[in-house]
């Protein structure tokens, strides 16, 4: 018996199940709202090391000898901010449940996307002490290897599915069609795809290329914003809130329908006005911004700007109903709100406290392979559906109570399924990110070696970020 899974996420269908047929609609097709969220890019160095404190000793004022002072307070030591790093980590399991179950509430609870924009924004501007040129070196060269990997693997299940960009209608076909797999290598803009490929019985369903490659949009939006941080940087730090305020702006002319842009060139300039507010959020934070506002001033004006990107969703819902994906200027007004109060109460953490420290594993493992994560677990949640699908052949399968079992539970056994195959790319094909970053490779970096050697179970020493 073959469960049938039916993929929940914008533009998905199912095996043995017909294609929709907004599939085949033009209109639809040119809509970004179906796309798969991101997940943030590589990270940047740890650039510099805060100097030490220089320690300031009073000669004594009588021959009397002087009150022992209390000692110098060590200087902090450098190294990751494990506040922000748990909330990346928190951004790729709300990322995988949200590609899984489809459930639109999660846009609201936690804006994954704004958030590792944010996040991407503050080490962006941190990286940009250091040469401009070098530091966008730096990150297109952490991007491309992974990307390369994943796209072979794409390209070869496309190819060996049938699949020719020449003739394919959707496409437009042609030499262009050829020229569009070069996004593939550099992702400056939207990779083609077929719509569909394959049987609807087959082993994959039959869009999943389109849900595999669907993931790359992020790719391109956030090398675009890497290429353009040197000048928003410059406007940023000449006049901060109009450099702050102007993608929500920017937002409102081309995330509601008053300016229309076709193509991808249109969905390009709506993801960098949609997250562009956030990504400079994460210039506030870095330079210090943020923390001269005072809380109530900065969380309330937050707190506003949230409260209508709810009014403007509710008058503009999309298919998916709250699924902000779908509403573009609520997107970028809630998840700007939103920023703005986690980054209001950064504890700036060099390690994390109390409960929180038994997934610190868990946590710097997710950090050290967040482009791996976030490239492969589309697919591997299809690739769950053929694995479970096998449990109806078990002997004890064949009554209908536990069938019916298996199928109520059936997308909670993926949700699990999911985490061990993610775990096995991560083995598989992460190292890979060593590598891009000129580390030596490593087949699971969550920091345990790295805790034991330093002897004190701290995070303390230098870190290449």
């Amino acid at each position: 018996m073959t469960h049938g899974y039916q993929p929940t996420g914008p533009g998905a269908a199912g095996p043995g199940a017909p294609g929709p047929a907004w599939q085949n609609d033009p209109a639809w097709q040119n809509d970004p709202a179906w796309r798969t969220e991101p997940y943030p890019g590589p990270y940047g160095h740890a650039d510099g090391v805060e100097p030490a404190a220089t320690a300031v000793v009073a000669e004594p004022a009588a021959p009397a000898p002087a009150p022992e002072s209390a000692p110098a307070s060590a200087p902090k030591k450098p190294g990751r901010d494990r506040y922000l790093d748990l909330l990346r980590s928190i951004a790729l399991v709300r990322v995988v449940a949200y590609h899984l179950f489809g459930w639109a509430w999660l846009t609201v609870l936690f804006p994954s996307m704004g958030v590792m924009f944010a996040l991407a924004g503050s080490l962006m501007a941190r990286s940009l002490n250091r040469p401009a040129w070098g530091v966008i070196k730096s990150r297109v060269r952490r991007l491309l290897p992974p990307l390369w990997v994943f796209s072979a693997v794409v390209l070869t299940m496309m190819f060996a599915g049938g699949w020719n960009p020449t003739k394919d209608p959707d496409l437009g076909g042609g030499l262009w069609a050829v020229v569009d797999l070069f996004n593939y290598l550099v992702p400056v803009g939207a990779p083609p795809y077929p719509w569909q490929l394959g049987s609807e019985s087959g082993l994959l369903e039959n869009t999943w290329a389109v849900q595999a490659a669907g993931v790359l949009w992020y790719l391109r939006a956030y090398l675009w914003f890497v290429v353009a941080s040197p000048l928003l940087l410059w406007a940023f730090r000449r006049a901060p809130w109009p450099t702050l305020l102007a993608p929500l702006a920017l937002t409102a002319v081309v995330g509601t329908g008053v300016v229309t842009i076709p193509g991808e060139t249109g969905n390009a300039i709506s993801d960098f006005a949609v997250y562009g507010g956030c990504w400079v959020l994460g210039f506030a934070h870095h330079e210090g911004l943020l923390a001269r506002i005072p809380r109530y001033v900065a969380v309330s004006c937050a707190s506003l700007v949230m409260a209508f990107g709810l009014w403007w969703a509710s008058g503009h819902l999309g298919p998916d109903g709250w699924d902000l994906n779908d509403i573009p200027l609520s997107q970028a007004t809630w998840s700007f709100g939103f920023v703005v109060i986690l980054l209001q109460y950064s504890p700036s953490w060099q390690e994390l406290p109390g409960r929180l420290a038994r997934w610190d594993k868990l946590v710097t493992l997710s950090n050290n392979r967040a482009v791996t994560i976030y490239l492969w677990h589309n697919l591997l949640i299809m690739a769950t559906v053929p694995i479970l699908d096998q449990l109806y052949d078990l002997p004890f399968m064949e009554s209908e109570r536990a069938s019916a079992a298996l199928d109520s539970t059936y997308m909670i056994w993926m949700f699990f399924l999911v985490w061990p195959l993610i775990g096995l790319a991560v083995v598989a094909v992460g190292w890979v990110e060593d590598i891009a970053a000129k580390r030596s490779p490593r087949l699971w970096p969550n920091g345990a070696k790295r805790k034991a050697a330093s002897g004190d179970g701290g995070h303390g020493g230098r870190r290449r970020r």
